[in-house]
């Protein structure tokens, strides 16, 4: 079990070093708003630009279950004869091969286009993750203490605090849905393994690896968009986010 670290300090000084936390969060929130965001969008835009984001023909994506067939059986239900002597032997039924005659290469591969899209995107998700969180913890500080009146500046606050806290969720959400491509596709494998001659399975392995690209793609779109609308809405109410309860504040968030 590990341990937590054992460093004790004074009321003061740990007062002093969390107030400098604050302060590094939010000169750094404000960093990532002027300088980081605008250069993700335009990182985003340019790997839409690029192959394999760029390719139109989804069968590119098809990818080989070395995954092999019976061979047919009699109208007795009687393999051929030059098939029966071998059947009977790695069987031992005689009703149908095991599974490993079936799977001459040992095991079934992913599907590595999709696999090799999926090890590009997995750091973009962690990256928009952490930096929504950063974006996050900025505007809460920078909300003032709860008095009476003069709360407009405080509404536009919590309306970016929300966009953030969306986007930081949805961000999430791309790591389950990667996870959950993976297992439904092993169902569908097993199912071609256990079926082989029902070529109808084969084609459901195609059609999701195919969905998955279009899905993949789709996500980086999401997380570009994401970025695109952050940016907008933080920007355009800097001046509230930062100073909510300034003089003037007849002004109205965009």
């Amino acid at each position: 079990m590990m341990e937590m670290p054992n460093s004790k300090v004074s009321a003061e000084e740990a007062r002093e070093k969390v107030s400098k936390y604050k302060d590094d969060i939010k000169v750094e929130g404000e960093r990532v708003v002027n300088d980081v965001l605008p250069q993700r969008i335009l990182e985003m835009n340019e790997l839409l630009e690029q192959a394999p984001f760029t390719t139109t023909d989804l069968r590119q994506f098809h990818s080989a279950l070395q995954v092999g067939v019976p061979p047919p059986l009699h109208a007795d239900g009687q393999p051929p004869p030059g098939k029966r002597r071998k059947r009977s032997e790695d069987a031992g039924d005689g009703e149908s091969p095991p599974a490993s005659c079936l799977l001459p290469h040992g095991s079934v591969p992913c599907n590595k286009p999709i696999t090799d899209i999926i090890e590009i995107l997995k750091p973009i998700i962690r990256r928009i993750m952490e930096e929504t969180n950063l974006l996050k913890m900025w505007v809460t500080y920078m909300i003032p203490k709860i008095e009476d009146g003069n709360n407009f500046g405080v509404s536009i606050q919590e309306d970016a605090l929300g966009e953030v806290a969306s986007a930081e969720t949805e961000s999430a959400t791309h790591f389950y849905e990667i996870s959950r491509y993976f297992s439904f596709r092993a169902k569908l494998v097993s199912k071609v393994v256990k079926y082989p001659h029902i070529d109808d399975y084969r084609r459901a392995v195609e059609e999701l690896d195919e969905k998955q690209f279009v899905s993949l793609r789709l996500t980086l779109v999401e997380i570009r968009n994401r970025y695109a609308t952050l940016h907008d809405v933080i920007s355009k109410n800097l001046v509230k986010i930062k100073k909510p309860r300034s003089v003037d504040s007849a002004e109205s968030m965009y």
